[in-house]
């Protein structure tokens, strides 16, 4: 008797070769990666209530837009030039080596050029809709973010995220001199309450990931420092940052609702800080892990204090 089903081997296709849309998808969403987006939101958290503090009100929505559109450009632009510059690190790190150019999909002179043009079209943004002074900034913080940090201090000290870090703090400038062109002690102070919080927000991070930096040949403090000398420092600067924002508090002229979260949020940012270093001190190898409950806590307590700064302005003027 003659079987007429065809043989296993007739019955397996090749997989289809993808699509002309699904290739086109897929670049695009290795260029997309390169701005790594959900770290800009985190400085637009910032953008915004400068903004409304500076106006003491809603700015117009045009000029919200523009900076807004124009910051996102421009923090996409540095992560992008940051990821061609330490595409050799990032290839060795099991928590970046899924990157794009770690990958090889997308190559360094395509991602130069894709940095090139959005740090173009985030200044040519600001000069035409915002103004002079936060087109200035921009670059500024661009030009910090790519030559200072990652060029020249990330491999050569500890140090590096405290002034990397600065960077990351001159969008609450930006959104203050959108509105106002020109700057002010409480927008300095705004700047500060960024600064003291980078080495706590990513200090824990880099005591989870000590190996990866070890591998990478990155100086990270935690990578050559022990954890209690580590959890000493993010407790410094813990305080530093709890006692500007309280500084903030009179020099803004902020209200009840500003000073409440200020007080809840630093109380419940310095028990956890105070709870890392003596986790660190009892022992040392288990810091890494109660270091991330930080390192996540910290992106909601830089959200809620500015999200507080904001409310208080609308709500009670």
């Amino acid at each position: 008797m003659t079987s007429v089903e065809p043989s296993l081997a007739a019955t397996r296709r090749a997989p289809e070769p993808p699509t002309r849309l699904a290739r086109m998808r897929a670049v695009m969403g290795s260029y997309v990666a390169l701005m790594k987006l959900r770290v800009v939101e985190l400085l637009l958290v910032t953008t915004l209530p400068a903004m409304v503090l500076a106006e003491r009100g809603l700015p117009s929505l045009g000029l919200v837009v523009a900076t807004l559109v124009a910051g996102t450009l421009a923090g996409g632009s540095a992560h992008a030039f940051n990821q061609v510059l330490e595409r050799d690190i990032d290839a060795v790190m099991h928590r970046t080596r899924r990157r794009p150019l770690a990958r090889a999909v997308v190559g360094p002179y395509p991602a130069f050029a894709f940095a090139s043009v959005l740090l173009a079209a985030s200044v040519a943004i600001m000069l035409v809709w915002v103004n002079a002074m936060a087109a200035a900034l921009t670059i500024a913080a661009n030009l910090f973010y790519v030559l200072v940090y990652t060029m020249l201090l990330k491999r050569r000290t500890s140090q590096n995220i405290v002034w990397g870090g600065v960077a990351g703090c001159v969008p609450t400038l930006i959104g203050w001199a959108a509105v106002t062109g020109s700057l002010s002690w409480a927008a300095v102070l705004l700047f500060l309450v960024v600064f003291f919080w980078t080495p706590p927000h990513y200090w824990p991070l880099a005591m989870r990931y000590r190996d990866d930096y070890a591998r990478a040949g990155v100086p990270m403090l935690p990578v050559v420092a022990s954890a209690r000398t580590v959890a000493l420092q993010i407790l410094l600067y813990s305080w530093a940052m709890v006692a500007t924002t309280f500084v903030l508090w009179p020099v803004a002229g902020l209200g009840w609702i500003y000073g409440l979260a200020s007080v809840l949020t630093g109380v419940w940012f310095l028990v956890e800080a105070h709870r890392l270093y003596g986790r660190a001190r009892r022992t040392p190898d288990g810091a890494g892990l109660t270091a991330m409950r930080l390192f996540h806590g910290s992106i909601t307590y830089l959200t809620v204090v500015f999200a507080a700064v904001m409310a208080d302005v609308l709500i009670l003027g």
